[in-house]
């Protein structure tokens, strides 16, 4: 899957962009005000999210990746927040997440977080998948104000990855939880 966006390219990630999606990541954190906003993964995350767990996407301007989102598929066990919001247990495999979204300065004010969830949305509708969360920093304004915009609705608040405090969004696909 591949189109244009404004000037940007957006396309399905692979094995190979993995060196410049931790190369975007790590500036982009650095950037924060907090560290404590974006939990970092390894390239073993992307890694797995590529080929087993579900799907990265990225924005180009040129050949210059930008932006990078996340849609993960957890599956029915203890990482799926689903079942903490009320997803019964024989539709957890109907869920998806969207794990998160970062964009380099350079690309910020395109609409392109609001983008990446639109386009997370539909691939996950096109596996099946019912119902959708993710979690966001309570002082990270934007993306808050993104998933709400989007019609993402908060379901808890708690201490996650690794004690950093975090909100649950969720969003039923047809309709609301």
């Amino acid at each position: 899957m591949s189109s244009l966006y404004q000037d940007l390219y957006i396309r399905r990630l692979e094995d190979d962009d993995i060196g410049s999606v931790m190369e975007l990541m790590q500036l982009i954190v650095s950037l924060l005000p907090s560290s404590d906003y974006y939990a970092m993964d390894d390239s073993g995350y992307f890694r797995e999210h590529i080929r087993n767990m579900g799907e990265l996407y990225g924005a180009f301007a040129d050949t210059q990746l930008v932006a990078v989102t996340v849609l993960g598929f957890p599956g029915p066990g203890p990482r799926n927040l689903a079942r903490e919001y009320g997803v019964p247990e024989w539709e957890l495999l109907r869920v998806a997440a969207l794990e998160g979204s970062a964009v380099h300065p350079s690309a910020r004010g395109k609409g392109l977080q609001r983008l990446f969830v639109e386009l997370r949305e539909r691939r996950a509708a096109e596996y099946g998948c019912l119902h959708l969360y993710s979690t966001v920093h309570p002082d990270n304004e934007a993306s808050r104000r993104n998933l709400e915009l989007s019609g993402y609705e908060w379901k808890f608040s708690r201490l996650m990855y690794g004690g950093l405090p975090r909100h649950c969004y969720a969003k039923r696909l047809n309709g609301h939880l």
